[in-house]
């Protein structure tokens, strides 16, 4: 594992958010991130249904979408949320984790692009698509 894809996993997981939302890192790989989150009664927004809140899932998408810029092969040594436009396509299915995978698809000189899509166990059919704006800052003497 190259030094910052460690630095993103162990950024990650030390992330308060994501520990309290059992957020686990399953890829992290050339602007290429993929995060699960299982089902917890804790987030739902619901009680009837028992769905997940939907800002669970959009705290998903984004803790994904920076991982993915994190890893870039550019190198960015950090970042942070411009936009994040989420579309909400379905209730995820109660008692089933939910995966969001985050590509980083292009970087300028100081913004990175993000398109993540969020499952749940039951289908190929998205619960939940995003695009993403986020800064990046590069090292000190880095080419752009």
């Amino acid at each position: 594992m190259t030094d910052s894809k460690k630095f993103v996993r162990q950024f990650m997981e030390a992330l308060p958010h994501s520990q309290a939302l059992g957020m686990v890192l399953e890829t992290l790989k050339d602007g290429v991130a993929v995060v699960s989150m299982p089902y917890d009664p804790r987030f739902v927004g619901d009680p009837v249904t028992g769905v997940i809140h939907g800002g669970a899932v959009s705290a998903l998408m984004d803790t994904a979408s920076g991982a993915s810029v994190m890893c870039h092969p550019s190198e960015p040594v950090s970042t942070a949320t411009i936009d994040l436009r989420i579309d909400y396509m379905r209730p995820a299915t109660p008692g089933q984790r939910i995966t969001a995978r985050a590509e980083c698809y292009h970087v300028t000189r100081s913004v990175a692009f993000v398109r993540v899509i969020t499952t749940d166990e039951d289908s190929e059919r998205p619960v939940a698509t995003a695009t993403g704006a986020f800064t990046i800052e590069r090292a000190k003497g880095a080419v752009t």
